[in-house]
């Protein structure tokens, strides 16, 4: 509530918002406290008249500090908010004091609610689209309402923020240059199997979500498709009690398999280990092998601790075989 009770100190002195403005505009520093500067731009938002159109607005994934000065200002400012569960989005509203009309929308209401939200961006309408927590649209309906509204020529402007997706991933310590999300996986276990049989080789970092009943069996079956490549569960981000465990597959499935747990789950799994060896990497392992093995079973060896083919393995070796060749008098 501090900057809500800063808002209102600043919003009722216009010289400060002047002063705000009139250095902004000039590319001055502004001066002080925190609780100031974000009452006084949060001020600035509010001063602007919000154009029509749908606004995309991410909102927090736990912590409630981690909303943005706009989208405050938006949720404010807009005829409506939309959402997944009004109970659960009251909460974030009430504690920054937004009174704007909250109305479902979600999975099972969709089809009969999205034609009175486009309607209402006909008549010109400020209309915000929320999740429970996170970015809209990423695991949450809401794509085919973006997709008409655009069609239709309405404002669809998103705001960044949140995301458990990347707030997952930039914490496993997984490869970050390429990755796929891959949302929920198939509650049974046969569905789920051929739906990792199917990313098993996808060459990038893989992003799920999972409920805490079902973590312990996802990250099993992951293990057993996915093989004992590296991993990252992440719980409870952003909350008092945020959990992190890395390590292997084999080693995460086991150390959760009688383990009760709580609060949201998301699994980060690297890259195949094949994506991540270079040549290099397999030639040093290759030429150890060969002191004590024949070409065949140290590429055979080899291949299976990588994860790649024999061919590429028998290949180097055969390499190191034709450079030990041409070193010898």
């Amino acid at each position: 509530m501090i900057i809500m009770q800063a808002m209102a100190r600043v919003t009722s002195t216009d010289d400060k918002t002047e002063a705000l403005d009139e250095a902004i505009a000039l590319g001055s520093p502004v001066t002080g406290s925190v609780a100031e500067r974000a009452a006084g731009a949060i001020t600035q938002q509010l001063s602007r008249p919000l154009a029509s159109g749908l606004y995309i607005v991410a909102t927090p994934i736990g912590n409630l500090s981690d909303i943005t000065l706009r989208a405050l200002a938006v949720l404010t400012q807009a005829d409506v908010v939309y959402c997944e569960d009004t109970r659960h989005s009251r909460t974030l509203m009430q504690h920054y004091a937004i009174g704007t009309r909250l109305k479902p929308y979600h999975e099972h209401n969709a089809e009969a609610e999205r034609p009175h939200i486009l309607a209402g961006l006909e008549r010109g309408q400020r209309i915000a689209l929320i999740s429970d927590a996170g970015t809209p649209l990423i695991s949450d309906p809401g794509f085919k309402l973006v997709r008409e509204a655009a069609d239709l020529g309405y404002s669809v402007i998103s705001l960044p923020g949140p995301s458990a997706v990347l707030a997952a991933l930039t914490s496993a310590g997984l490869p970050t240059d390429a990755f796929l999300f891959a949302g929920f996986l198939p509650s049974k276990q046969l569905a789920r199997r051929a739906r990792l049989s199917e990313l098993a080789q996808v060459p990038s970092s893989i992003v799920f979500f999972e409920s805490p009943q079902r973590a312990a069996e996802s990250l099993a079956d992951m293990a057993a498709v996915f093989g004992s490549r590296q991993a990252c569960m992440a719980r409870e981000l952003t909350k008092l009690h945020e959990d992190f465990r890395r390590g292997t597959l084999p080693n995460l499935a086991a150390s959760v398999a009688d383990a009760t747990l709580k609060g949201e789950i998301v699994i980060v799994t690297g890259p195949p280990l094949a994506a991540l060896a270079t040549d290099a990497d397999i030639s040093a392992k290759l030429a150890a092998a060969l002191e004590t093995m024949s070409l065949k079973d140290a590429a055979k060896a080899v291949s299976e601790a990588f994860g790649i083919s024999k061919a590429r393995a028998y290949d180097l070796g055969l390499q190191i075989k034709s450079n030990e060749a041409g070193k010898r008098p």
